[in-house]
C-alpha cells in the first residue's frame, strides 16, 4: 500500500519505470536485464533508449568483458552527443589504455559534453599518447569550455614530464578560478611543492630545480559518490553507483615514487 502511494506521487518518472508500474515489486520487474540495456543501446531509431542503455551498462560491474567494451567503442561515433558522451564516459571506467589515443580524439568532439567526459575518462587510463592532446585541451585559445579545461588539467597531473609542468605553469594564468584549482592540484601531485596561484613563484622554482619530481605523488583519480535521491532509500531499488578514488590503469606507481637513489620517471 505504501510502495503504490509512493510511487503514484511520483512525477516525471524518476525511477524509469515502465507504463504501469505501481509497486516496488512491479518496479524491480520492470529494470532492464542485460540483453535488454544492450538492445537499448543499439536502437539505431531512439537516441533516449541508445543513450539510457549506454548509461546502464557503463554502470554495470560486467561492462568490462569484450562484447559490452565493443559496444562502447562503436557507439564513439554515434551521432547523438548524449550517446557519444556516455559511450566515452563508459570507456573511461571499463576501457583500457589502448582506448587512450580514441578517447584522446574525442577532445575534439563538437559537443561540450562530450569533451568533457573524454578529459574525465583520460583521467582513469593512463597512455602517455594523451599528454599532447591534454595539453591542447587547457589552452583556452584551443578549449573555450572551462569544464573541459578543467578536467584536462586534472588528468595532466600522472605525467611527469618536463612539458607538462611547464604548460601547467603556463595554465595558472588561465581566467577560470577552478581551473587554476585544478591546476595547482596537479602541480602539488607532480612536484610535491606548493606555491598556490604564483605562478611567477612555480617558474622561479622550476627554473632552478634540476629534480622537479623528486618529490612527487603517486596520481589518484578522483572517484564519484553522490547521496541517494528519496527513491533510493525504497527497499529493492538499487543505491546509486559509487566509484572510489583509484590509480588510473596501466599507471604503474612503482615508476612515479621517488627514491632515494634517484628520480622518478619523467624528470630532467
Amino acid at each position: 500500500m505504501m510502495a503504490s502511494v509512493v510511487l503514484g506521487g511520483c512525477s516525471g518518472n524518476p525511477l524509469g519505470l515502465k507504463p504501469g508500474a505501481t509497486s516496488v515489486l512491479d518496479s524491480v520487474a520492470a529494470m532492464p536485464t542485460p540483453a535488454e540495456a544492450v538492445d537499448m543501446a543499439l536502437d539505431k531509431y531512439d537516441a533516449g533508449r541508445r543513450y539510457r542503455g549506454t548509461q546502464l551498462l557503463s554502470n554495470a560491474a560486467f561492462a568490462g568483458e569484450p562484447l559490452y567494451v565493443e559496444l562502447f567503442e562503436g557507439l564513439l561515433a554515434d551521432k547523438d552527443p548524449g550517446v557519444r558522451g556516455a559511450a566515452v564516459r563508459a570507456l573511461g571506467l571499463h576501457g583500457r589504455t589502448d582506448h587512450v589515443p580514441r578517447l584522446a580524439e574525442m577532445l575534439g568532439d563538437s559537443d561540450v559534453g562530450v569533451r568533457t567526459e573524454a578529459a574525465r575518462a583520460l583521467q582513469r587510463l593512463h597512455n602517455p599518447v594523451a599528454v599532447q592532446p591534454l595539453i591542447a585541451a587547457i589552452d583556452p585559445v584551443k578549449e573555450v569550455e572551462p569544464a573541459v579545461r578543467l578536467e584536462a588539467a586534472r588528468a595532466l597531473g600522472q605525467y611527469p614530464e618536463p612539458l607538462v609542468v611547464e604548460k601547467l605553469i603556463a595554465a595558472l594564468a588561465d581566467e577560470s578560478l577552478a581551473v587554476n584549482a585544478a591546476t595547482v592540484s596537479s602541480l602539488r601531485t607532480l612536484t610535491g611543492q606548493d606555491f598556490g596561484y604564483e605562478r611567477s613563484a612555480w617558474q622561479g622554482w622550476y627554473g632552478k630545480s634540476e629534480r622537479p619530481f623528486e618529490a612527487g605523488s603517486v596520481y589518484v583519480y578522483e572517484g564519484y559518490n553522490r547521496k541517494r535521491k528519496w527513491w533510493e532509500y525504497i527497499p529493492l531499488i538499487p543505491p546509486p553507483p559509487h566509484e572510489p578514488s583509484a590509480v588510473p590503469v596501466g599507471l604503474d606507481p612503482t615508476k612515479y615514487v621517488p627514491s632515494t637513489g634517484g628520480s622518478p620517471a619523467g624528470s630532467r
